[in-house]
């Protein structure tokens, strides 16, 4: 059952009915009067009983990368994606056990690791969580996981963030993954201050050639993947209108065909959501050419497989369909 709520947007006050919370509340709406293509909901109603079927009791989806806090992240933002009620709907207790999970592997230092990829897409969940589900052990732990993110940027001489909290230099996968998650943090009601997005921001600007592609720690040797990265950050943070985002738009859109072999559901959880950000009609356009793809590349279980686990995959692949439902605030222009 779909919960009769309508979303706090990523930056649209709350509309409806909210859950009770004593912060800022999100909640999950009611899916719009747009129809969902018929092979969006198969795909997409396939791949969470995959992850419905998979959950270890735990929470987490196994051992190896399964057991990761990003992964599990990316997991409970596929069933939010949705429009799943994560209080009393049917896979709320899965939701639940998953964030009960993050919250276990924190450390004393609000540290969601083993690396900062985990912590960002781990935070990004609690984020996302965060008023929406009645468990008053999200508030510290989210409070404590940005507090973390504004303390790696503070020791780092780059202003930004890459593979561990004590790094000294940077990536523009790494920083954008804590720049998503300190915006929906933000969102959700939990202080961020401007200068911590000012340097993060900052940072990527200075990996962002004169083509408007984003390289992996400079200028050159633009990716799609990072371009898409780094078009999101300064969509969300509502930057659009600073000079080389329509630059970006414009490198987006001349490799709007390509495909990342090594990290192909990375590639689609990003390029879904910065064309969507940039320019919905281009987005139209790639999202019919993602939905062929995925309906190609499903699994007779539902996952999707891949190098880095079919958990990861299979949330990768359902986020970047995810649009074509816009439940999550993250997911508003």
């Amino acid at each position: 059952m779909r919960p009769y709520l309508y979303q706090s947007p990523i930056l649209i006050a709350i509309i409806g009915l909210c859950l009770q919370s004593t912060v800022l509340s999100q909640a999950l709406p009611r899916r719009g009067s747009n129809l969902i293509p018929t092979q969006v909901e198969k795909l997409y109603t396939k791949g969470l009983r995959y992850l419905t079927n998979t959950q270890g009791n735990d929470g987490s989806w196994g051992g190896g990368s399964g057991a990761r806090p990003g992964v599990v992240g990316l997991c409970v933002l596929a069933f939010l994606a949705y429009g799943e009620d994560p209080n009393h709907g049917p896979q709320s207790t899965k939701i639940r056990k998953a964030i009960g999970y993050l919250i276990a592997k924190q450390n004393a230092e609000g540290y969601l690791g083993p690396q900062m990829y985990d912590h960002g897409f781990a935070t990004l969940a609690l984020a996302e969580c965060y008023g929406m589900i009645d468990d008053k052990r999200i508030a510290p732990a989210l409070k404590k996981a940005v507090a973390l993110i504004v303390k790696a940027q503070k020791n780092n001489s780059r202003g930004a963030w890459r593979y561990s909290p004590e790094t000294t230099n940077a990536d523009t996968t790494v920083s954008g993954c804590q720049i998503v998650a300190l915006l929906a943090a933000r969102n959700a009601g939990i202080p961020v201050d401007d200068k911590v997005i000012d340097k993060g921001l900052a940072y990527m600007k200075s990996c962002r050639s004169v083509s408007g592609g984003y390289g992996y720690t400079s200028k050159s040797s633009g990716r799609v993947t990072l371009t898409a990265i780094g078009s999101l950050c300064y969509a969300l943070a509502k930057r659009k209108d600073e000079k080389g985002y329509d630059k970006s738009t414009e490198f987006l859109k001349k490799n709007i065909r390509s495909q990342d072999g090594t990290y192909p559901f990375y590639f689609r959880y990003y390029m879904s959501q910065a064309l969507f950000q940039a320019n919905e009609e281009l987005w139209q356009s790639w999202n019919k050419e993602n939905i062929r793809i995925l309906s190609a590349s499903q699994l007779s279980d539902g996952s999707w497989a891949g190098n880095h686990g079919n958990a990861y995959s299979t949330a990768g692949a359902l986020l970047s369909l995810a649009l074509n439902y816009r439940f999550l605030p993250i997911y508003e222009k």
